[in-house]
């Protein structure tokens, strides 16, 4: 496993916009801190269920279909080459067009209808731990470690709020231009 291509698809796919870190952004800027915790809370318990049934998900189709690894090493290197296009091209706009109250349950319950996760899990498990891990300790450590970052990147955006939206709004073209380029290291490294 190459862990520093690992550990950049890792940080650059959840500290890039989503749901669960403009949705957290926008709930710290309008309750503080303090009171939108309780849904990035959410989001860490939602995340988790979710990161260990896209584990569960992927060893099994490995399992039963072992032809399917180069097929599923090809598609998470195009989801990160898309990935990569779609944050090259984005706006400098955040917005948080969910209104809801910051509470555990609405954290939670995003996590279940939220592509970005899904995505993140299938391709990190079938591509980066699959092919060297079987062991289902070792998985679940892989899915919670994805879990945490994941967590840790929505207070961030909680934490800096604003101040980070201004910084992207500002040099919005740089940042994406780098994160993109991280990206494209990331899908040609599965293949070295």
């Amino acid at each position: 496993m190459n862990i520093y291509a690992f550990f950049t698809y890792m940080f650059v796919t959840a500290f890039t916009p989503g749901p669960n870190n403009i949705i957290s952004m926008s709930n710290a800027s309008r309750y503080g801190l303090r009171k939108s915790y309780p849904y990035n809370l959410g989001i860490f318990c939602g995340f988790s269920i979710v990161m260990i049934l896209c584990t569960l998900f992927s060893a099994t189709m490995l399992r039963l279909i072992p032809r399917i690894k180069p097929l599923m090493l090809i598609l998470g290197a195009g989801y990160i080459l898309w990935l990569a296009w779609k944050t090259w091209k984005s706006s400098s706009e955040i917005s948080a067009r969910n209104g809801k109250d910051a509470t555990f349950l609405s954290g939670f319950l995003l996590q279940f209808i939220n592509p970005k996760i899904y995505i993140y899990g299938i391709t990190s498990m079938s591509t980066y731990f699959l092919p060297s891990y079987s062991s289902l300790p070792v998985l679940t450590g892989f899915a919670v470690l994805l879990a945490f970052v994941g967590f840790s990147s929505t207070l961030c955006w909680a934490i800096f709020g604003s101040v980070f939206a201004q910084l992207f709004k500002n040099h919005a073209k740089l940042i994406n231009g780098i994160l993109a380029i991280l990206l494209i290291y990331c899908a040609v490294s599965l293949f070295l």
